[in-house]
């Protein structure tokens, strides 16, 4: 090997640790990547942060505004209702969810689309008697799915077209990916509604000690205020904490600098008492009416009143996804109430007891946050905190501007798909006209863009195409090329696809995308066969993150809400990986001979 060869191969390695390990930021991981690159001498310095005007980069930016501009419409929502509504059964009404969010994420960003179809699948779930664990998984799985449709599903498709200019002169257009992709995720959705749903354990146990928090279950801090009708009662008097109606479960009762956590039920209550405890929202505002008070509640309140006695309150409940930057941090530490005008009221987290006052928790990925705050400015300020409302937006739009955005990201569609001008540029234009028309206004835009994405492509384009040049892909595909040799293409389609799956369980899905698609061109130089069908492969690999909640964010934004464990995942993700490769392997060498 070359030095150029070691010294990207060795960057690659270094940074695939890096992404695995998780201990660092993608984007700073990947940045960090492209100066050791430009360090060793293997990317020209003047073209180190070319990448940052690719059009991969310009495109996912674009589709992320404007998949926040038809979230802002309310129009999504308002479909997903309906189609809820007009099913029956409840295997049509996981069908129609499931569904949609495949259809949704194949043109919009897949978060974006399983944010908005949340709400729905838990309204659906209650309505129904059903655990969240049971439409959840499902509904990411189909969000991931529904990636592989088109060219701006998922930037691994951006990435894979960009390499097919490279490669051959021409990327892939729109629907190029439609042919297999459609196929795909036809058959992963019914095998989700069918088998999947099956294989999802339910979460909702009676058994108050092992079982898991789900979405409406919360951690909160009750206290007993002057003159409260409890006063020298116990806590039997707020009900029966098995019904769904009757009492949270109190964890500890707080008293002075005593924590009092033995027979708490015979315990009487005493003016000025915390009370440590988690329920549903519905248990929380019965406890309420009951003569308890939610302790930071009453604080909010008290400062709103002294600032504007006209200010309405709201109570938002809020979902915390993967890389936030307020992850690891407690509200305390936040100053949430002071310094953003939001009073915690509440925590709900799968997998892990909460056990501390709620100002110390420090937050992590995939927990739901209840968040109470100005009506007028609570989306905003959750936005900006880096988390995803999950409570129904009020509808305060015209019908028309419900319409409008539907048309302007349609024909933006059309005219990239007719090739007339590059992809970018078309939805690049449809942003604008969102943002001319005031549908959406450009501090949101700004808002929607997931930043740790658009660095991680910027700095990992230039590595990536610096492994294609230096030889050091070729090197990789000669050891698979030599190992497959005398086997059928079949085979090293097989195998160049489960590779690619192997690296997107365990990092990010456009990292592994711009690592393994050099090597699928080396492999189909190597072999002296069209790059197409193994180009394709590493699409479809790169976002069947089925097996890990870390493989997609999407998987670890629905851990938290339905009481997933790790295990869960893989359970569900080995057969749709399995029934992935059995239609992609002999449908790609069809739809794009060797």
């Amino acid at each position: 090997m070359t030095y150029e060869q070691t010294a990207i191969l060795a960057i690659i390695l270094g940074a695939l640790s890096a992404f695995i390990w998780g201990r660092y930021r993608i984007d700073l991981v990947a940045l960090l990547a492209l100066l050791l690159a430009v360090a060793a001498g293997v990317v020209d310095p003047l073209k180190a942060f070319e990448g940052f005007g690719h059009p991969a980069v310009i495109t996912v930016v674009a589709v992320l505004g404007m998949s926040a501009a038809l979230t802002r419409s309310g129009a999504v929502g308002m479909i997903a209702e309906r189609l809820a509504q007009s099913t029956k059964s409840g295997t049509a009404k996981t069908f129609s969810l499931v569904g949609l969010a495949g259809f949704l994420s194949s043109f919009m960003n897949n978060v974006g689309a399983l944010a908005l179809l949340m709400p729905v699948a838990l309204s659906v779930a209650r309505r129904g008697g059903l655990s969240p664990s049971r439409l959840l998984m499902p509904l990411s799985f189909a969000s991931l799915l529904g990636g592989m449709i088109t060219l701006i599903g998922t930037p691994p498709n951006l990435i894979i077209a960009d390499y097919r200019r490279t490669a051959m002169g021409e990327e892939f257009h729109m629907f190029d990916f439609a042919p297999v992709g459609l196929a795909v995720a036809l058959v992963g959705i019914v095998y989700l509604v069918v088998v999947g749903v099956r294989l999802v354990p339910n979460r909702r146990g009676n058994d108050e000690g092992r079982r898991l928090f789900e979405l409406s279950s919360y951690v909160t801090e009750f206290r007993v205020p002057e003159g409260s009708r409890l006063i020298g009662q116990t806590i039997r008097a707020l009900g029966d904490r098995h019904e769904d109606t009757g009492r949270p479960t109190v964890l500890a009762l707080l008293r002075g600098n005593e924590r009092v956590v033995r027979r708490l039920t015979r315990e009487p209550l005493a003016e000025g008492d915390l009370l440590l405890a988690h329920g549903t929202a519905e248990q929380i505002e019965a406890a309420v009416q009951k003569g308890l008070e939610l302790v930071d509640a009453k604080e909010l309140n008290a400062s709103k009143s002294d600032a504007s006695e006209d200010a309405q309150l709201s109570v938002v409940e809020a979902v915390m996804p993967p890389r936030a930057w307020i992850e690891g941090r407690s509200a305390a530490m936040l100053r949430l109430r002071s310094r953003y005008g939001l009073n915690l009221l509440g925590v709900a987290r799968g997998g892990a007891p909460i056990n501390t006052r709620l100002r110390d928790v420090r937050f992590r990925a995939g927990d739901v946050l209840m968040l109470q705050g100005d009506a007028d400015h609570i989306y905003g300020t959750i936005s900006a905190l880096g988390c995803l409302p999950l409570a129904q937006r009020r509808m305060s739009l015209e019908r028309p501007k419900i319409l409008v955005p539907a048309l302007v990201f349609l024909s933006a569609i059309a005219a990239a798909s007719a090739g007339i001008v590059p992809a970018a540029v078309c939805l690049v234009a449809g942003l604008a006209v969102m943002v001319l028309f005031d549908l959406i206004p450009m501090s949101e835009v700004y808002e929607a863009i997931d930043w740790q994405v658009v660095i991680l492509l910027g700095a990992m384009i230039p590595v990536g195409t610096a492994m294609h040049e230096t030889g050091a892909a070729g090197l990789i595909a000669g050891v698979v090329a030599d190992a497959a040799s005398g086997y059928s293409l079949y085979l090293v389609l097989a195998l160049l696809i489960m590779l690619t799956m192997l690296l997107t369980d365990m990092m990010n899905n456009a990292a592994t995308a711009l690592v393994m698609a050099p090597v699928a061109l080396g492999i189909a130089e190597r072999l002296s066969v069209s790059p197409d069908p193994f180009l394709m492969a590493v699409a479809i690999g790169a976002s069947s993150a089925f097996l890990t909640p870390i493989g997609h964010q999407n998987n670890l934004l629905v851990m938290g809400p339905a009481g997933y464990r790790f295990s869960d995942y893989w359970r569900v993700g080995l057969p749709l990986d399995l029934i992935i490769l059995a239609v992609a392997v002999p449908l790609l060498p069809i739809v794009w001979p060797f």
